[in-house]
């Protein structure tokens, strides 16, 4: 996975760059709020890792969109390449 974020701050625009795998994906449930449902992404990178949160409209509309477009993939392949250090 890649993230990229562009963030302001007091000294202008801030570009930043990580990637990394998913480790997990947690659906919060909540009973008595309904509408305050979210899915939070654990990724973990060398150097970085975080959560993602996405609230479940965010995530529908992201089903959505890929969803329009899963006739243009043929096939997945893994690949993995090693690093030399």
């Amino acid at each position: 996975m890649q993230i990229k974020i562009k963030k302001q701050n007091q000294d202008g625009i801030v570009r930043l760059e990580t990637s990394g795998d998913v480790k997990e994906v947690i659906v919060n449930e909540d009973f008595m709020h309904p509408k305050k449902e979210s899915i939070s992404i654990g990724f973990r990178g060398k150097n970085s890792s975080g959560i993602i949160e996405l609230k479940t409209k965010e995530l529908e509309h992201i089903y959505n969109s890929v969803k329009k477009r899963t006739h243009l993939i043929k096939g997945f392949k893994k690949m993995r390449f090693e690093r030399e250090e």
